[in-house]
């Protein structure tokens, strides 16, 4: 048996996320059907993060097991030509046997999207907003979360999970145009982190809240003193880091 890496690339608008669901169209549904039609067997893909409903790739890693001896140029190319238009496979490696999407990663990045000006292109892969951000406040707020922390506070309620903490290695805003891009990696995230953190400290830039009272929230341990989350639109699983 062989283990494939595969990097991925899909528009989330259309799906009901990652996951396969039997009620909704999945990333890893299309995926499973494709490599399966392509290699004449059945395949069970493992993404290295199950992103929501309307969330975006850029670099989202998956892998699965074949005895297919099929090579990597064809299972890249007879892939792309079963699956549909918003899902494309960019690239296609044989890992080691004891390779693992999720567990093998070392970090994880992701990019939110915030659009403070109307777009008819970008209105499906931004949050737009119409009224002016404090880009130092959330800055600030951004910096708190360097470093390991308890994210409980972040995650939705009853997620599964040993343990609420996450190493955060980078938090940090930017303004390119009419955009604001915030930028996180961390060693893993929870379900619904990223939406919950950008939302939240959106309230901050607004003047809904205060520095203060997002280190409070931080240290709460519960959602419910958290703000919105953010829409799903403006979320970008960017990349996987492994070793």
């Amino acid at each position: 048996m062989r283990t494939v890496k595969m990097v991925v690339e899909y528009d989330g608008t259309d799906f009901s996320g990652w996951q396969f669901q039997t009620n909704g169209r999945s990333v890893q549904g299309e995926l499973e059907r494709a490599a399966g039609e392509l290699l004449q067997e059945t395949v069970r893909v493992t993404g290295a993060g199950r992103t929501d409903a309307g969330v975006h790739a850029r670099g989202q890693v998956c892998h699965y097991t074949t005895s297919s001896s099929m090579d990597t140029k064809s299972i890249l190319r007879g892939v792309n030509a079963l699956l549909p238009e918003d899902v494309v496979v960019r690239d296609v490696e044989i890992a080691p046997q004891e390779f693992h999407s999720r567990y093998s990663a070392k970090a994880r990045v992701y990019r939110y999207y915030i659009s403070e000006g109307p777009s008819a292109l970008m209105r499906r892969y931004r949050w737009t907003l119409r009224y002016s951000l404090e880009i130092s406040t959330m800055q600030e707020c951004s910096k708190g979360i360097l470093g390991e922390h308890d994210f409980k506070s972040f995650c939705k309620e009853q997620t599964e999970v040993n343990h609420y903490r996450c190493r955060v290695t980078k938090a940090d805003w930017e303004k390119s145009g009419q955009d604001l891009i915030f930028e996180i990696v961390a060693n893993r995230f929870l379900h619904g982190m990223v939406r919950a953190l950008v939302g939240t400290i959106v309230e901050v830039g607004r003047g809904y809240r205060t520095i203060a009272d997002f280190e409070r929230i931080c240290a709460a341990s519960n959602r419910s003193e958290a703000g919105m989350a953010a829409p799903p639109t403006g979320l970008f699983l960017e990349r996987v880091i492994y070793d």
